[in-house]
């Protein structure tokens, strides 16, 4: 049997993420070299995914968890995690692209960034993928449902929508 129209069909079935719905998982490394699992890494606490496709998205995923880490960084029932997502020819620089990552991000910092290599076909049907250097944002409950979505450059109207949801979120017994 030919591969192809079962990887075709496989890849039509990816539904885009629904608010309320568990996030599917999400495997990668962290850049500590240990494995990482989504949504179980962030199990207990709210967390705020930033996933980036291009070099260039990394710039909006930074505005984006730069801002969140300043409001909810030193509250312990809150994370966030910088996702890189890889594919195509790239993943064959896994070595280069980490080290790179690694030595311009902080010791401390590593655990919040996770990489994934492959699989990034899906994942953008997952987050309605439109623009390539868009940074796209899912907000967790700390039971890992998709609670608020959203996608772009940095923008102080839709960061007040997810300062809103994150509060919401934590005053949830």
């Amino acid at each position: 049997m030919n591969i192809l129209p079962k990887m075709l069909i496989a890849s039509a079935l990816v539904s885009p993420l629904t608010t309320g719905k568990p996030l599917p998982q999400l495997k990668g490394e962290f850049l500590t070299g240990r494995q990482a699992q989504l949504p179980d890494a962030a199990s207990g606490r709210v967390a705020l995914l930033a996933l980036g496709f291009t070099y260039n998205s990394r710039f909006r995923v930074e505005a984006w968890i730069g801002r969140f880490r300043k409001d909810f960084g030193s509250n312990s029932k809150v994370t966030f995690y910088e996702i890189p997502m890889i594919g195509g020819m790239a993943r064959l620089g896994k070595w280069f692209i980490d080290s790179g990552m690694r030595k311009g991000t902080p010791r401390n910092d590593q655990e919040n960034v996770i990489t994934v290599y492959g699989g990034t076909d899906s994942w953008k049907q997952r987050v309605d993928y439109a623009s390539p250097d868009a940074a796209y944002l899912v907000l967790l409950d700390k039971h890992g449902a998709v609670r608020w979505r959203n996608s772009g450059a940095f923008d102080e109207k839709a960061y007040k929508d997810l300062y809103v949801q994150v509060s919401a979120l934590l005053r949830e017994p």
